[in-house]
Parts: structure tokens; sequence; C-alpha cells
């Protein structure tokens, strides 16, 4: 070998062995954590629903083990910001909702409990778990009958989720009622718009209003 190549080649491995190095001391940012703990609570959820359907002989405790590892940490993170402690929070929340829905069902399997009814309590207490918060931002509720329609839609989604009577709730009794409510809220608090939130707490629909100033 030429003693140019020779210092190509030195070159070459040296720039590898510094690209390792910065892989090996790659420290994901919190946000990446919280994705990943994100996914791992999506996978851990399949993984015991393959276990529950009969495809898998033992429950993936191994993975459920490694879940709660990373929450207890993120947990007693001091440097988790607002935002991202809202975050955590909220995916803690539906893990001890999944944790909580997975013990009763190992409990009423091994109890020999009705499957049908314990299938279904089982659904509509996942379905709770999977809500996400929506929030709507109004001009004006007069005008905005589309961004209404879309809040009526992710309300009536939120009531059946929870099993709430929607009977002789129509559009055009919601519209008004919100059109009345919006100017209220404006008048009163002196704001241009109205910020609409709808969240399932406790298994019930949580639906509030406030002023927006932004």
């Amino acid at each position: 070998m030429s003693q140019q190549n020779n210092k190509l080649f030195r070159s070459q491995s040296r720039s590898r062995t510094k690209s390792r190095a910065v892989v090996a001391n790659y420290e994901p940012t919190l946000d990446e954590q919280l994705s990943r703990l994100e996914e791992d609570i999506r996978r851990l959820k399949i993984e015991f629903d393959v276990f529950f359907n009969g495809a898998a002989k033992r429950p993936p405790y191994d993975t459920k083990g490694r879940v709660e590892t990373i929450i207890k940490r993120l947990g007693d993170d001091r440097t988790l910001s607002y935002a991202q402690r809202y975050r955590y929070t909220t995916l803690a929340s539906r893990y001890n909702t999944f944790r909580d829905l997975w013990r009763r069902t190992m409990q009423g399997r091994e109890e020999g409990r009705d499957a049908v009814a314990t299938a279904r309590a089982n659904a509509k207490e996942q379905a709770v778990a999977e809500f996400k918060r929506t929030n709507f931002v109004c001009d004006d509720a007069h005008k905005d009958v589309e961004l209404v329609k879309n809040l009526y839609s992710a309300l009536m989604e939120a009531k059946k989720v929870c099993g709430e009577p929607i009977e002789d709730f129509s559009f055009p009794r919601f519209h008004r009622l919100i059109a009345s409510q919006a100017d209220g809220l404006k008048e009163r608090l002196g704001c241009k718009r109205v910020l609409f939130s709808i969240d399932v707490e406790g298994g019930h629909v949580s639906f509030k209003a406030k002023g927006d100033r932004a």
C-alpha cells in the first residue's frame, strides 16, 4: 500500500471511530424520550391484546417492567418543562388506566367471569384511555359554522366513548347554545375569541369554554 493510500486509510478509520463515539455518547432529548414512551405504551398494549386473544402463552411482563422503569425515571426528572411535564402526566395516566384494565382482565380470566361482558367493559375503558383532548378556538360562533360542526362531532364522539346519551341533542340546538355561551364570555371577559376544550376525565365528558386573549 502506498504512503498516500495508507494516510487515507488511517483518516477514514479515525472518522469511523469518531462517528461510533458520537453515536455511543448520544443522549436522547426529553422530547424524544417521551415520544419513545408513548410508542412503548402503544406496543405494550398490542402485546397484551395478543396475549388476551390467546396468541401468546405468557403476558408481556418484561416489556411492562421496562415501560414502568421509564415512567419512574421520567417522573423523577426535575428538568422537564411545563409542556413536557403535562405530556408526561398524560402518558402516565393513560398507562395507569391500561394497567388497571389488564389487571382486572387477568383477574376476571382467573375467576372465570363472563368473557363477553368483560370484553365489553374493557373496550369502553380502552376507548376512554385512548381519547385525546381536543381544543377549538372560535372567533365568531354564529358565522364559523364548520368549526362548530367539528366541535359538535368531537363532543358526540366523547359522549359515545363514555356511554353518555346523545339523543335529543341536535346540531342546531348545540349551535345556538355555543353561540350564546361564546357571546356571554366575550362580553364578560372582553376577549375576541373563545377556546373550547373537550376531554374525558374520570370516565365522563369534560366540556369547557374560556376566553382566549391571544
